[in-house]
């Protein structure tokens, strides 16, 4: 069997689409669908890594003309095919210019795919001979060597779902699946909202112990006492209110699965008492005196960063190697964006029916474009809830409103920063760099006043698209009256040249 490829495609036609896509992933490679350059563009930057990209060629003397020639020059031109039509000989000759070699033409011939798709198989052929010793047998036993759709989307018990359509999701799928036969602790690793909760459940549906319960409990809801009795369970009188005897959850999960979720909040104390469960699988009910043993998996999470935990002395080292067989690191929504337009649309396809209707079934592209932009520091979880607050206001404007501005708030700070950097640097080309980026956020800064920050009305003043300026506007962290921060950080930036001089 060939080994996967991926293969990222910009091509407008939804038939032309379709044609391009069946055989690739007939022919076992998985297809990722960008919709425009400036998308596939911000993929690539987010290092995104295709084996094979196959682009559609503007239309002359378009907007998307330009962002054609600028997308190309970022591209992997020796992985690059470009859809033409058989006139356009001008889009031709500019591709080649730019370095494209391989060409589909329109309308796309059956021998035309079956060329590409054995050069498709040619190259995974070579990647294998480079790749793997002679005579070793392949240690790859899934991710880009099994045939995945994109998005792969998997069920779940509780109703939630894992996506992968990155290459960092689909690595973590494929160290889950290591992990089926292999009945170890393993801590999982990621910011708040990123879904660690939804790996945990996961890793149970994939385990031996998947005929049996996963339970989860919240380390950072219940303070140390209460912790305790969740956890290891009380006899009756061990406290007031202990009218009767109860389950912890150790016992509740006896022959399945336990995640321990934000186990960077717990105690020390209540660490001390967990670490001797790990190590022997024995406790005593709260209030009681008799042993009780469990076969339980422990699964933990938190959000905390590990390595200052353990050297300030709030999580315990011999507690943290227990708990960490196996670690997994569940990367934020900002490194995986090529997966925000599936998950906005399987938000809505969830979505109670009450809440759908024929305006809000689809995010209209520039709010896609903007959910591509902003950076969701509450990851997973924010992203729902834009999403949700997006259908029940039904107004795809204040949405975009609302994504711009929050785009604004959360890089505010970032011109002073790069003021005090400024001073840093030394050699000619830095500061004539620095000079270039300063005189083009200044322009975009006063086009963007100008106008009362109509980016609509900046873009057409500023001789650009929509959507690069959305870019720009990332990329200099302009906020609405930026323009002080901007003379700040020219003044700061003269200051530093002369101080060196």
């Amino acid at each position: 069997m060939n080994p996967l490829l991926l293969v990222l495609t910009v091509i407008q036609n939804p038939e032309t689409r379709l044609q391009i896509k069946k055989p690739c992933v007939s022919a076992g490679h998985r297809v990722i669908e960008a919709n425009g350059y400036p998308q596939a563009q911000l993929l690539l930057s987010n290092r995104l890594d295709p084996d094979v990209l196959i682009i559609d060629s503007p239309a002359q003397n378009s907007f998307d003309c330009t962002q054609f020639r600028e997308f190309l020059r970022v591209a992997p031109l020796d992985r690059t095919w470009l859809v033409v039509a058989s006139d356009d000989h001008s889009i031709r000759q500019v591709a080649i210019a730019l370095g494209v070699r391989r060409f589909l033409t329109m309308p796309i011939a059956v021998d035309d795919l079956e060329t590409m798709i054995e050069d498709l198989n040619r190259r995974d052929a070579q990647d294998e001979l480079v790749n793997e010793p002679a005579g070793a047998a392949s240690s790859n036993m899934y991710g880009l060597r099994e045939a995945l759709s994109v998005p792969y989307i998997e069920e779940l018990a509780d109703g939630s779902f894992f996506l992968a359509a990155s290459p960092k999701m689909i690595e973590i799928h494929r160290q889950v699946k290591l992990l089926a036969d292999a009945d170890v602790n393993v801590l999982i690793l990621g910011e708040s909202g990123t879904g660690k909760e939804v790996i945990a459940r996961l890793i149970h549906k994939h385990s031996q112990r998947s005929g049996r319960r996963f339970l989860k409990v919240n380390c950072a809801a219940l303070p140390a006492d209460l912790l305790e009795s969740e956890l290891f369970g009380h006899k009756q009188g061990a406290f007031t209110g202990a009218i009767k005897d109860r389950l912890g959850k150790f016992e509740q999960a006896n022959g399945g699965t336990l995640l321990l979720d934000e186990i960077g909040e717990m105690g020390v104390q209540m660490q001390a008492k967990l670490l001797h469960v790990l190590q022997d699988g024995q406790f005593t009910r709260l209030g009681g005196q008799e042993s009780t043993t469990v076969d339980v998996r422990v699964l933990a999470a938190t959000n905390i960063q590990m390595e200052s935990a353990l050297r300030e002395k709030t999580f315990r080292e011999d507690l943290y190697y227990r708990l960490s067989v196996f670690t997994l690191n569940i990367p934020p929504l900002r490194e995986r964006r090529e997966e925000i337009p599936y998950l906005i649309d399987e938000t809505i396809r969830r979505a109670p029916m009450g809440m759908k209707n024929g305006s809000n079934s689809k995010f209209p592209s520039p709010l896609l474009d903007a959910t591509l932009l902003y950076d969701w520091p509450g990851n997973l979880r924010e992203l729902h809830n834009f999403v949700m607050r997006a259908m029940i206001i039904c107004d795809p404007d204040a949405a975009l409103r609302e994504l711009e501005t929050k785009i604004a708030l959360t890089e505010g700070n970032s011109h002073r920063a790069r003021g005090e950097e400024f001073s840093h640097r030394s050699g000619m080309k830095s500061v004539v760099r620095d000079v270039k980026e300063r005189t083009e956020a200044k322009m975009i800064q006063e086009a963007l006043e100008n106008s009362g920050w109509n980016r609509r009305h900046a873009a057409r003043t500023l001789n650009i698209s929509y959507r690069a300026l959305l870019y720009k506007i990332q990329q200099h962290r302009l906020t609405p009256g930026g323009a002080a921060v901007c003379q700040e950080m020219s003044h700061a930036g003269y200051s530093a040249q002369r101080n060196r001089t």
